[in-house]
């Protein structure tokens, strides 16, 4: 049985959008500094929308220690512009039955904007809740190189498509 994913991770989140009839967002995407700020502490939000997931279970039907989940989410502005995407892997670290132990995976996410791209790493928790999750950033291309931060996410909407906010605080 296939489960929606609850990260994009990571990244992505994933994140995340403002199709949503039921759930208007306001200031899906801004920037409070721009990117050539010369190491200013800046914070980027976008909204993320799932396109794919694809999950590889060691052990269909189950939650196993090594199950992997490949996401793309479209990253869109507040407008609901599609600015960008990220694309990410999960490997399942902790399984088992969901109403017993709580999931865990560890993702790797890259985000793909307009002036470069983002690498961001973490873990994230309890699969089935949808819960936010906070990963570190740890590099990027173009004026993100070097990057140093962390990136928060939060469940927007799950229907009808998985929708999470990112908040990327760059420092």
């Amino acid at each position: 049985m296939m489960r929606p994913i609850r990260a994009a991770c990571l990244g992505t989140a994933t994140a995340l959008v403002t199709l949503l009839a039921c759930a208007p967002v306001s200031g899906a995407a801004t920037d409070t500094v721009s990117p050539h700020a010369g190491g200013k502490a800046r914070t980027l939000t976008f909204l993320a929308e799932l396109q794919q997931l694809t999950r590889f279970p060691v052990t269909p039907g189950t939650v196993s220690q090594g199950d992997r989940v490949v996401v793309r989410s479209v990253l869109k502005d507040q407008d609901g512009d599609v600015v960008g995407e990220t694309n990410g892997t999960c490997t399942t670290t902790r399984g088992g039955d969901p109403a017993v132990v709580e999931e865990a995976e560890q993702c790797i996410t890259t985000y793909t904007l307009p002036a470069g791209q983002l690498t961001v790493q973490g873990m994230y928790y309890d699969y089935i809740a949808q819960g936010p999750f906070d990963n570190a950033i740890t590099g990027g291309t173009g004026a993100y190189d070097k990057a140093r931060g962390s990136v928060h996410s939060d469940t927007i909407a799950t229907t009808p498509t998985l929708v999470r906010r990112f908040t990327i605080h760059l420092v």
